[in-house]
């Protein structure tokens, strides 16, 4: 993400946060993410995940396609696009001990999103079954990892790929005694009004 969208991104949380008249410590609240966060975000010091932008977007009543109207970047776009491996963000999701993630690249594309990151897991990794709103593809780079539904597990090894619906419950357990790594996309459907 370039730096003039994050910067438009925070510019818009602050002022409407302002003129619905309340506090950081209260979007937080009703966002259900820290204070801290918040006042980074709007500081432009974090790019908040997709699912966290959308509940501080809910939580300031602005319609999602409202809030990102106006949000352009200054340069115009190359048809190729060159992420380098030090530019990889590196984020964390909550609840999860030993998940390593770093997004690679985010990109709305007729009006879905798409979002490519990496993901290190530690051999002791864990987290419960979560879900997403997204299609979900993994690829496995290296190691055994073991992909548990609610009753069924499914184990992909090196060069092994898999899709399915996020909004099943799931989790990936490493299997093997060396940290494993998987690209994950996820497809993110435009909703339907």
């Amino acid at each position: 993400m370039e730096d003039d969208i994050l910067i438009q991104i925070s510019n818009r949380i602050k002022e409407r946060r302002r003129e619905k008249n309340i506090t950081v410590q209260e979007l937080a609240s009703l966002a259900n993410v820290s204070k801290g966060l918040i006042s980074q975000i709007e500081n432009s010091r974090t790019i908040p995940s997709l699912i966290v932008l959308i509940d501080i977007i809910k939580a300031l009543e602005i319609d999602l396609n409202e809030f990102f109207k106006d949000i352009r970047t200054k340069s115009k776009l190359s048809p190729i696009l060159i992420k380098r491996k030090e530019e990889y963000e590196h984020f964390e999701k909550e609840h999860a001990t030993g998940f390593h993630y770093q997004r690679i690249l985010t990109r709305v594309i007729n009006h879905s999103t798409v979002d490519i990151v990496i993901l290190n897991l530690e051999p002791n990794a864990t987290r419960p079954l979560v879900e997403t709103d997204a299609f979900e593809y993994k690829y496995i780079i290296s190691g055994t990892i073991e992909y548990q539904f609610n009753e069924e597990k499914i184990q992909l090894n090196q060069g092994d790929s898999m899709l399915f619906d996020g909004r099943i419950p799931h989790t990936p357990v490493n299997m093997g005694s060396q940290t494993a790594s998987m690209l994950v996309v996820y497809f993110f459907e435009e909703k339907k009004a």
